[in-house]
C-alpha cells in the first residue's frame, strides 16, 4: 500500500510538470502573438502615421508656396517672367505629386481614403486654375488673372486646405488608437507574465509538497523493516 502511494505521489508530481511545461508553451505561444501586435502596432505608428504627418506638412509648405509665388507675379504686374514660374510651379507639383503617392501606399482607413481622394481632386483642380491664370497673366489679361486668383482660385485653394486638414484630424485619431492598442496589448502581456509566475509557484510548491509526503513513507517503511 505504501508503495502504491509512493507511486502515485510521484505520478502526480509528474503531471504537474507536465502540466507546468503545457503552460509555459502555451503562454509562450501567447506572448508571442502579443510582442508582434505590440511591434505591428508600432511600424503601423511610424509608417502609417508618423511619415505621412511629415508629408502633410510638406504637402502644406507646397501648395502655399505656390500660392504666394502666383500672387507675387500677380501683384507685381507680372514682371517675373510667365514661362519661369511655370517651371517653378512645376517643380512643385512634381514634389505634391511624389508626397501623394507616397501617402497613398500607406495603410488608409474608410475615412481617410474618401478624404485622401477628395483632396487629391482639389489639388488637381487648383493646378488647373493656376495654368489658367498664368495663361491670363501672360496674354496680358491681368485684371482676369487677379480676379480668377482671388475668387474661384482662393474659394479651391481653401477647400484644398480644408481636405488636408481633415486628414491631419484622421491621423491624430487613429494614431491615439494604435496607441491604445499597443497599451493593450503590453498589459495584457504582463498579465501573461504574472500568471505564469504564480502558477509555477503554485505547482511547484505542490510538487515539493508530494515529494516530501513520498519521502515521508519511504522513512517509515525503512524503519519498520529494522523493527
Amino acid at each position: 500500500m505504501k508503495w502504491s502511494f509512493v507511486i502515485q505521489q510521484k505520478l502526480k508530481a509528474a503531471l504537474l510538470l507536465g502540466g507546468v511545461m503545457l503552460l509555459i508553451v502555451v503562454v509562450s505561444y501567447l506572448s508571442s502573438s502579443n510582442i508582434n501586435g505590440i511591434a505591428r502596432s508600432f511600424t503601423s505608428i511610424y509608417e502609417d502615421r508618423l511619415m505621412p504627418a511629415i508629408d502633410i506638412i510638406h504637402l502644406t509648405e507646397g501648395l502655399y508656396s505656390k500660392r504666394l509665388l502666383l500672387e507675387k507675379h500677380l501683384l507685381t504686374n507680372g514682371e517675373q517672367d510667365a514661362e519661369e514660374l511655370r517651371e517653378k510651379l512645376a517643380r512643385h507639383d512634381n514634389k505634391i505629386d511624389s508626397l501623394l503617392q507616397a501617402y497613398e501606399k500607406t495603410y488608409l482607413v474608410e475615412q481617410e481614403s474618401k478624404s485622401f481622394l477628395a483632396f487629391k481632386n482639389r489639388v488637381k483642380e487648383y493646378a488647373l486654375l493656376e495654368k489658367t491664370i498664368v495663361n491670363f497673366s501672360k496674354a496680358g489679361f491681368r485684371e482676369e488673372g487677379i480676379t480668377l486668383f482671388e475668387g474661384k482660385g482662393g474659394e479651391v485653394f481653401q477647400h484644398t486646405i480644408s481636405r488636408l486638414n481633415e486628414l491631419t484630424a484622421i491621423q491624430s485619431l487613429v494614431g491615439e488608437e494604435l496607441q491604445e492598442a499597443s497599451h493593450s496589448e503590453v498589459s495584457l502581456f504582463k498579465l501573461y507574465a504574472t500568471l505564469l509566475i504564480l502558477a509555477a509557484l503554485i505547482i511547484g510548491g505542490l510538487i515539493l509538497h508530494l515529494i516530501y509526503s513520498s519521502k515521508i513513507v519511504n522513512t517509515e517503511r525503512k524503519e519498520f523493516h529494522l523493527n
